[in-house]
């Protein structure tokens, strides 16, 4: 097999360096405005807003983020139920977060800390979705932070229970 040459090995070098810095520029880029209804506002340790000082998303710019399901039983609904929605860490990966703690608050008001380096932290999904429909704010929504409680002992206690927020709008990332 022939040896690359050194112009050949250069060239793509290069275009290996465009792509990696192509790639590093959205990471940066700016989150879009929303077009819709407001449905979550994150401000905060976080890079990329489309706002002076945070980040606002529709329904839309949400379900345009990779998406995960999961099928489980809560304490809060009978039988097993299917949530589809972003992983909060996918979210806050968008948004160049740069915090070690988020306080998420509901549209009542109620709030509360989640630490990211908590080991229940990468099964925190944002949901949009109960059982393949948008859910509404009498169902617990728009948005609520679910957990897939029936893969892991470690998401059945009081605490992951107090950190599964319903009707979410709010996220400081601190």
């Amino acid at each position: 097999m022939k040896k690359p040459s050194i112009l050949t090995t250069t060239i793509a070098a290069i275009m290996c360096a465009q792509i990696s810095f192509a790639s590093a520029a959205l990471a940066e880029a700016p989150i879009a405005a929303p077009s819709g209804d407001v449905v979550l506002t994150v401000k905060g340790e976080i890079g990329n807003t489309n706002a002076s000082d945070a980040a606002a998303f529709d329904l839309e710019m949400i379900h345009a983020l990779e998406a995960t399901e999961y099928k489980t039983e809560t304490i809060w609904t009978e039988g097993e139920q299917v949530f589809k929605g972003v992983l909060l860490s996918t979210l806050l990966e968008a948004l160049g977060s740069d915090g070690s703690e988020i306080s998420a608050i509901a549209a009542n008001d109620y709030s509360v800390s989640i630490p990211l380096n908590d080991e229940t932290f990468e099964g925190a999904l944002v949901a949009y979705e109960l059982n393949g429909k948008q859910m509404s704010r009498r169902e617990k929504g728009p948005l609520w932070i679910v957990y897939p409680y029936d893969s892991d002992e470690k998401y059945r206690s009081e605490t992951v229970y107090s950190r599964s927020i319903w009707q979410l709008d709010r996220i400081t990332v601190k």
